[in-house]
Parts: C-alpha cells; sequence; structure tokens
C-alpha cells in the first residue's frame, strides 16, 4: 500500500469535527460545544455526550475531544459539553446548561443524522453527577432552564458515570470535597437542605430511567466508593438496570492498564444499550 493510499484512507475515516457550536443560553450567555460525527451518510446514529469534571467550577469541553472523534470512527455523533461554572454560577445553572445541550441536539437529530431516542451520556467527577442527573431526571422533575428548545426532552437513554456523586443528603464528604459541594450548592447542607436533595441524582430514581453504568476507586480521597452503592441499591430497588465496576485501592482517575480496560468497559455498556432496537 502507498504513503498517498494509507493518508487517503486515514482521512476517509476522519470524522467531521465542529468547534464551538452554539447550543442555547446561560445567564445571558452563549453555551457551547464541540461535535463529531461520521463523514459516511448512513441511518440516523446513537449520540453519546461527554462531560467534563473540574468539581463544577473548573474544566474545558477541549479535554474531551479526542474522545468524541473516537466515537464518532465508531460510529455514533458525540459531543462534548461546556457549561457555567462555579463561583460565577451555582446549581441549578449546571444541570440547566447539559439538559439543553440534549434538547438542542434532539431539536437538530436531522442536522447531525442522530436518533433522538439514543443519546447517552459519560462523565467524569462532577461531570459524572451531571450525567447521572441526565439518567433519572424527566421534565417533570424540573430544573429544565431556560436555554432553549423547550419542546425536546431532556433525558437521556444511557449514563457511564466515573467517580460521581450520587447522594449529597446522606453521606459525609471528606473536608476537600465538602468545600467543593458547599461552593457548588451554595452554602452547608444544614443551611440548604431542600437544595442538596434536588441536586442529587439518587432522589430521582425511578422505574424507566437510564441504564447505568458506574466506576469508582474504594480509595477515593474525595467522592467516598459507598456513593456507588447507594446509587446501586436505589437503582435495584426501582428496576434500573445496571452494573458497579469497582476498581480495589483506585484514587479520584486511574492510569494504564485501567485506563484502557474502564474506556473499553464503557465502550461496550454504550453499545449495548444504544444499539437499533
Amino acid at each position: 500500500m502507498t504513503p498517498l493510499l494509507v493518508a487517503l484512507l486515514c482521512l476517509q475515516d476522519d470524522p467531521v469535527f465542529e468547534k464551538d457550536v452554539e447550543y442555547g443560553k446561560g445567564g445571558g450567555e452563549p453555551l457551547t460545544l464541540n461535535l463529531a460525527r461520521p463523514k459516511a451518510d448512513g441511518p440516523p446514529r446513537a449520540c453519546v455526550l461527554l462531560i467534563h469534571g473540574g468539581g463544577w467550577a473548573a474544566g474545558r469541553k477541549e479535554v474531551h475531544d479526542a474522545q468524541i472523534r473516537e466515537l464518532a470512527r465508531r460510529g455514533y455523533v458525540s459531543a462534548t459539553i461546556g457549561y457555567r461554572l462555579v463561583p460565577k454560577a451555582v446549581f441549578p445553572a449546571q444541570i440547566e446548561d447539559v439538559k439543553c445541550a440534549v434538547r438542542f441536539l434532539r431539536a437538530h437529530a436531522q442536522t447531525y443524522g442522530l436518533d433522538p431516542g439514543r443519546i447517552g451520556a459519560v462523565g467524569y467527577s462532577a461531570g459524572a453527577h451531571l450525567s447521572m442527573m441526565l439518567g433519572v431526571m424527566g421534565k417533570d422533575d424540573g430544573l429544565e432552564g431556560e436555554g432553549g428548545w423547550a419542546d425536546q426532552p431532556s433525558q437521556v437513554q444511557a449514563v457511564v458515570a466515573f467517580f460521581g456523586p450520587t447522594d449529597f443528603v446522606n453521606v459525609d464528604f471528606p473536608d476537600a470535597s465538602r468545600r467543593i459541594v458547599e461552593r457548588f450548592l451554595g452554602g452547608r447542607r444544614e443551611e440548604h437542605p431542600e437544595i442538596y436533595r434536588k441536586a442529587s441524582p439518587i432522589t430521582y430514581v425511578s422505574a424507566g430511567d437510564a441504564p447505568m453504568l458506574l466506576i469508582q476507586g474504594t480509595k477515593d480521597a474525595l467522592v467516598p466508593h459507598d456513593q456507588a452503592f447507594r446509587m446501586a441499591e436505589a437503582m435495584t430497588a426501582a428496576g434500573v438496570p445496571g452494573r458497579v465496576d469497582l476498581l480495589i485501592g483506585a484514587g479520584h482517575g486511574w492510569g494504564a492498564p485501567e485506563a484502557q480496560r474502564t474506556a473499553d468497559l464503557t465502550f461496550a455498556f454504550l453499545a449495548e444499550r444504544l444499539r437499533t432496537k
């Protein structure tokens, strides 16, 4: 095979990439996402959203550009979402924004060649929390915001959550993450019990919610691993399918070889749960 032919084949595999697509408004400011999709035409494709972490106060959507390109090569439409951050915006701004992104993608399903009935979310840390909120909250649960596309539903059909908090009400967080949570939720739990309840994914778990894969280390210094257990118990009681992958001795994130194994696990779960019916 000649170098020119190799280069042409690589170009054919390279997905369409769109940067800083405005998906709505938050606090009067534009909200943007980056999007990747296969070049080839075909039937509507499943869509996967990537949501970055950073304690709801930091992080950039661009950190997941390589992942959405990889998902596009695997046949998905995929987007990495920017959202408003603490301290300029506190809860529920972040969940309003990611809900808006889901609604935008559904409203533009024909434009991007995606199937509005097969949308998944993958998140890390704070992004995992937001992903789980997308999996358990229907429109009637509120927190939709006013970002746009109000006629579209915002709930997704599958979730992969890497070391994300599930219950702010019944668990005492370590000091380092407790302060992060307090900044996100605008004060201490004793001061705002209803906000803490509304911000907890576990509050909304009910039959018919998105299947979830929860991936968690047992030595996570920020998110205690019993957060995953609590979510699994709530899902079990409601009959929501899914699984927990527990990494013994791992912290708040990990490197090789577990990074590749959990990535492969994610791809397999998405393929299983977002396959064409």
